[in-house]
């Protein structure tokens, strides 16, 4: 199976969103940011605690909030070149050939670690900070069944 693929902006930042978010420490922390923030609000409440803590806990939930769906996205779509080109890509039995008019590279099944897939994309991730997303936009339900068995039959 082979493909055009480009990226719309508004598509990628989601995707990055979803990348972020499906952090386990990204995770972990927005729980223990809350858990604190409820904490904090239950003692201000009863009057045991004065407001500081409680607006601590509220700024730090809306600074991590604000970095990890705006700031982080924006910054990494900046950052990378690749959200600006076109490709062509190619799903094969073994290997994904992706290419366009600077180069190419080929990826063995093996080279990734895991994947999933979010409303507009297939998420690849090599490890757990270096992934590529690839853009469903412009497939049918049938080659959207083929890559996702591809992925599931080649990446465990």
């Amino acid at each position: 199976m082979q493909f055009e693929i480009s990226y719309n902006k508004k598509k990628v930042l989601q995707a990055l969103r979803y990348h972020f978010i499906s952090a386990k420490e990204i995770r972990i922390m927005i729980v223990l940011v809350n858990v604190f923030a409820i904490i904090a609000a239950i003692l201000f409440y009863m009057k045991k605690i004065r407001p500081e803590p409680f607006l601590l806990g509220t700024f730090i939930w809306l600074l991590m909030m604000v970095s990890v769906w705006y700031i982080l996205p924006r910054v990494i779509y900046r950052k990378s070149p690749t959200f600006k080109d076109k490709f062509r890509i190619h799903f094969r039995e073994t290997e994904i050939y992706l290419s366009n008019e600077r180069g190419a590279v080929t990826w063995q099944w093996k080279d990734f670690g895991k994947y999933f897939e979010s409303p507009h994309f297939f998420h690849l991730y090599f490890n757990t900070k270096s992934f590529f997303i690839i853009p469903k936009e412009g497939m049918t339900q049938e080659e959207l069944h083929d890559i996702r068995g591809l992925l599931k039959k080649n990446i465990v």
